[in-house]
């Protein structure tokens, strides 16, 4: 679902499009918090969430506001900026490494990197200036581009915020990532048990 959901925002053009993958971003966050077995206090935050984005979202079909396609894609953020929560916590409680364990950690980073995404694009369209300077306000393919060369810290030049909050983002957004990597490999180094991955089926 989190791939489907990266498909539809880079083709996401027009309005009909960004209410479509916003209806698909909350199925896919709701999703990921029955599974991942969240709180019913952070269920009930992410509630209010879901709300105020299906709220953007059908507003987004009827009005031509550009400030209202900012919120909506703030909404998004906000569901991406969520959904990992409960993803790290639940595995952090598990004893071993196993593929449900990568797979967990891999969903948990693209869901950060998609929120961050959204973030640039909803800057893009509220700012006054352009996000970028010269290269002018980036479509969303290309912010969710930014975002994860940004997190990675690949940093390949093509893409420069011209000013904050842009570069503040950033900075945040390569900070997380980092956290995020170093906290992933100690915990593969710390619970790795030779042989889990041909035992699926036993859990700890």
């Amino acid at each position: 679902m989190i791939l489907v959901t990266y498909v539809l925002a880079l083709s996401a053009e027009n309005r009909w499009m960004v209410t479509l993958l916003l209806f698909a971003q909350t199925l896919t966050v709701w999703q990921v918090l029955r599974i991942a077995g969240a709180r019913r206090g952070f269920r009930i935050a992410a509630a209010l969430v879901f709300l105020l984005a299906l709220i953007a979202a059908g507003l987004n079909l009827l009005a031509h506001a550009s400030p209202l396609v900012g919120w909506t894609f703030s909404a998004a953020s906000a569901l991406y900026l969520l959904a990992p929560v409960p993803i790290v916590r639940h595995l952090g409680r598990r004893e071993r490494v196993d593929r449900q364990t990568l797979l967990g950690a891999l969903a948990a980073y693209l869901l950060i990197g998609m929120s961050f995404g959204f973030a640039y694009e909803c800057l893009a369209v509220l700012q006054p200036g352009p996000l970028f300077g010269s290269e002018g306000d980036p479509g969303l393919a290309d912010a969710l581009f930014f975002s994860f060369v940004t997190m990675t810290t690949t940093g390949y030049g093509d893409f420069v915020p011209d000013g904050n909050p842009a570069q503040s983002l950033a900075v945040l957004e390569a900070l997380v990532g980092q956290l995020f990597l170093v906290t992933a490999v100690a915990k593969v180094v710390d619970n790795w048990r030779p042989g889990a991955w041909s035992e699926p089926g036993r859990e700890s």
